[in-house]
């Protein structure tokens, strides 16, 4: 690890450093000593400080895969969200495969294109369903489970659904009574002290991989030797882990609080697994970090002073246009700090590496690194809209404020009053945008909450909208596909500091998906996750726009695209 800090960031984190061994931090951590915290109930969520054994003496699993592999399998699909899907996509999408191994697909979204894409690319005659949910009631993996044990039905001539199925939860979800009812082919367990982010090195993070074909023994074994170098008898100036945490901690108490990630190709999936680590760890009580993926690179001028910039490269692709941009930037004296993985499976590394990074910057935060109180403001929110909804039979009208062609831009009636005073009753949406946007300021970010199906054609659009502000405003920007963001950066939108600009994108859908036994489509859920974002980030006091496509969703965010441009 190389750090390049410059002079007062240097001098700040050699004082943390020292703070931290004048008080025993490693020791208290691997102790599990909550007062390091808020003195609450962290030591109950530590459990992942033991999760590095051998996969032969943890996971036992030999006997599954023997008969995953004579079922016959292609595809694996696997339904769950934020920590029960992002490690094991990141770990089966860098860990070589062997040949002709199956296909891991993950389905995390309640968008009905992005239902269909994800189910159609699976042969449903030859795949196996995993559902992941440590709680065992996360409302998306529940719909989608029940969705997809109804699609199997129809595909498999056998009427025994449940020998295509397992689930990962914890023990005596009501996923588990589930899996038990339709007679599951396995449940594993996960471990109760673990939360969802923290869980990439136990059955939720490898089981999935495993499946597919992966070295997982490898990567562990990684994972180990990394926590033998976090270990609580090395001093926090030499353990990796450790000095990581104080140094991102150190840089927010600064102002530098936009963690920047830059990774080589190869590895760039790691980038959603650290989002959700960081944001749902650090952004609560008005604190935390604003973990900053796949962002495009710019020169030095294009960043300001709240920025971080930690660069991930993989030694055996090295990228020589990458390394020199990554060197222009700490030429210019912004902070860059440097790790290298020597291969794929330091992937294992990097995992325990960052979640005692995590833990650590918590304690110089104070806050409670394993909690997600402004996700779960999110979820009951949701479910408060569809129970209505199942009630009433309509959802809540929004305050649309003005139209054009294929675009409608909405708000909560006091943000609604407040721009109509501002741009005149009427102004159409190119003049709300240009409003909306002239709030950013120093040290403020824009981040992009598209309900929109995760297309690459979208993505690109999106991406020219983040790229036009970054460079016209100079502020840091992010996207988020929903409902997957309100599982990881949903939280320090909402629980973080106040210095975020909103634009939430909702689209009308061109064919929509029932769920079984339920009296709403998963359009409908899909609208009530939006709308119950955006009443918990108004709840909170943050500067919120909603547009809204109809008619054709491509025709209408390229239209968007071009006036966020002009906007910016």
């Amino acid at each position: 690890m190389r750090m390049r800090l410059g002079r007062d960031l240097v001098l700040a984190l050699e004082a943390a450093v020292e703070r931290w061994m004048s008080i025993d931090g490693v020791r208290r951590l691997w102790a599990r000593d909550a007062s390091l915290w808020t003195n609450s109930d962290e030591s109950s969520w530590l459990g992942w400080l033991g999760l590095v054994p051998t996969p032969s003496a943890s996971l036992g699993l030999a006997d599954l895969t023997d008969r995953v592999t004579a079922l016959g399998i292609r595809d694996v699909l696997l339904v769950g969200m934020g920590g029960s899907s992002l490690a094991p996509e990141v770990v089966s999408q860098v860990v070589p495969s062997p040949f002709d191994s199956p296909t891991l697909h993950v389905l995390d979204s309640t968008d009905p294109a992005q239902i269909g894409r994800v189910l159609g690319e699976c042969d449903l005659s030859r795949t196996l369903c995993i559902s992941s949910s440590k709680s065992g009631a996360t409302l998306e993996t529940s719909l989608l489970t029940d969705y997809v044990l109804e699609q199997l039905q129809e595909h498999l001539a056998s009427k025994a659904v449940g020998g295509r199925c397992l689930a990962i939860t914890d023990s005596g979800s009501l996923l588990e009574e589930l899996a038990r009812r339709r007679e599951f082919l396995a449940i594993l367990h996960g471990v109760s002290s673990v939360g969802g982010r923290f869980s990439a090195l136990s059955n939720f993070g490898l089981v999935p991989p495993l499946l597919c074909g992966r070295d997982i023994e490898t990567l562990v074994d990684r994972a180990a030797k990394m926590a033998v170098r976090c270990g609580g008898d090395v001093e926090a100036g030499r353990n990796p882990g450790v000095k990581l945490g104080l140094a991102l901690g150190t840089a927010a108490l600064m102002g530098r609080d936009k963690v920047t990630f830059i990774l080589s190709p190869a590895i760039a999936s790691l980038g959603c697994w650290l989002e959700q680590l960081l944001a749902e760890s650090t952004g609560k009580v008005g604190r935390g970090l604003l973990p900053i993926v796949d962002e495009e690179l710019g020169a030095p001028a294009s960043y300001g002073a709240d920025r971080l910039f930690v660069y991930l490269r993989l030694a055996e692709e090295f990228d020589p246009e990458q390394e020199e941009s990554v060197e222009r930037l700490a030429g210019a004296g912004l902070p860059v700090i440097d790790l290298t993985l020597s291969d794929r499976f330091d992937l294992g590394g990097e995992f325990f590496r960052w979640e005692m990074a995590v833990t650590v910057c918590g304690s110089l935060l104070r806050v409670h690194p394993f909690d997600q109180p402004d996700v779960e403001a999110g979820k009951r929110a949701t479910l408060d809209l569809a129970a209505a909804y199942e009630s009433s039979g309509a959802w809540p009208e929004r305050t649309s404020i003005a139209v054009d062609v294929g675009l409608e831009a909405y708000a909560d009636p006091e943000t609604a009053a407040a721009l109509r005073q501002s741009v005149g009753p009427g102004a159409g949406v190119q003049e709300l945008l240009l409003a909306h946007l002239g709030k950013l300021g120093p040290q403020d970010y824009f981040a992009l909450l598209a309900y929109l199906e995760q297309s690459p054609d979208y993505l690109d659009l999106l991406k020219q909208m983040r790229t036009g502000v970054r460079q016209a405003r100079g502020v840091a920007t992010t996207i988020g596909f929903g409902p997957g963001f309100l599982h990881s950066m949903g939280q320090t939108f909402k629980g973080g500091p106040d210095n975020g600009v909103f634009l939430q994108i909702t689209c009308d859908d061109e064919a929509d998906l029932p769920i079984p036994g339920r009296g709403y489509t998963f359009g409908g859920i899909k609208r009530a996750q939006a709308d119950g974002d955006l009443q918990v980030l108004v709840s909170r006091g943050r500067r919120v726009l909603g547009v809204h496509l109809w008619g054709d969703v491509g025709s209408a965010l390229k239209r968007l695209t071009s006036m966020v441009m002009a906007a910016a």
